[in-house]
């Protein structure tokens, strides 16, 4: 029972019937004068059951994912959308979660669930091929490049407990830097710093900044009620969702959130969870519930 109830903390809200469904949405995004504008929201996955945790590759038109199988297992799936094509990078027997382009550019790094109950970090070549273990002795549930060979991770401590570790791959050194913390991890634009939400009680939870030269961990911003997702534009701005709209930080003296202009159909905005936006910051995925 342990294992199941790690799967359903780590990856998604589940009903009664199984894995709650979801689809990625793409829209096209303006930034201006600190305001930010999207439109032309667009299914990209039309897919039954699960889509979810989008990644843009940095330099290429593609969006990565994690895609349920009829069978009910996770693969990695990804999306040109310049040309309008959805591929499989994975079909293997185990399941696969949250893929980011490693700094190189040559692998997707991942999750790999294994039916033991193993999380282990692992990395795929980028054109495909077999998988190469990065990390193998922690429950990894989430994870973010920080550099060439170190990684934030969200790491499931036992079925209650989770907690952050700082994490370098070539020396094999691991520091725990936080606890009880929220499912994204973020790099800071043109910053040598990494952020996190802090969960601080039930009704509270802050965005937190690790500066990686000093140590220091400082506050950013406190979420909005009940969110814990957010990702960070070029310029410096933070974008949130409180499940059916955007908002932005407007700049880094400002402790509020603004509400974005969302041009279009707005009907597909419910149970909005994971946002991730382009380098350019013409693009902008959202997770929404199917």
């Amino acid at each position: 029972m342990k294992k199941i109830f790690l799967l359903l903390f780590v990856f998604s809200r589940f009903t009664s019937s199984g894995q709650a469904g979801s689809e990625i949405y793409l829209f096209d995004m303006k930034v201006s004068d600190g305001q930010v504008v999207l439109s032309n929201g667009k299914n990209i996955t039309r897919h039954k059951g699960y889509d979810n945790q989008p990644s843009f590759h940095p330099s290429e038109p593609v969006i990565y994912y994690s895609s349920f199988n009829d069978s009910g297992r996770s693969d990695i799936k990804y999306y040109d959308y310049e040309k309008k094509e959805t591929k499989n990078l994975t079909l293997t027997h185990e399941r696969e979660y949250s893929p980011i382009v490693t700094p190189d550019r040559q692998f997707i790094s991942c999750i790999l669930q294994r039916d033991n109950g193993v999380q282990d970090l692992v990395k795929y070549p980028i054109h495909g091929g077999k998988p190469g273990l990065l990390i193998f002795h922690l429950k990894v549930g989430y994870h973010a490049w920080a550099g060439e060979n170190k990684l934030l991770l969200f790491v499931l401590d036992d079925s209650v407990h989770n907690s952050l570790h700082y994490y370098y791959l070539d020396k094999n050194t691991d520091t725990v830097i936080a606890e009880n913390i929220g499912r994204c991890l973020q790099k800071v634009p043109a910053q040598n710093a990494m952020s996190f939400v802090q969960k601080i009680s039930d009704k509270l939870s802050v965005i937190k900044k690790f500066d990686m030269s000093t140590g220091v961990i400082s506050t950013i911003i406190a979420t909005l009620p009940g969110q814990d997702q957010f990702t960070w534009l070029q310029n410096g701005q933070l974008m949130t969702s409180d499940g059916a709209k955007f908002f932005v930080c407007p700049d880094k003296l400002d402790t509020s959130w603004q509400p974005v202009i969302v041009e279009g159909d707005t009907t597909m905005l419910k149970g909005v969870t994971r946002l991730a936006v382009n380098a350019d910051n013409t693009k902008l995925a959202v997770v929404v519930s199917e």
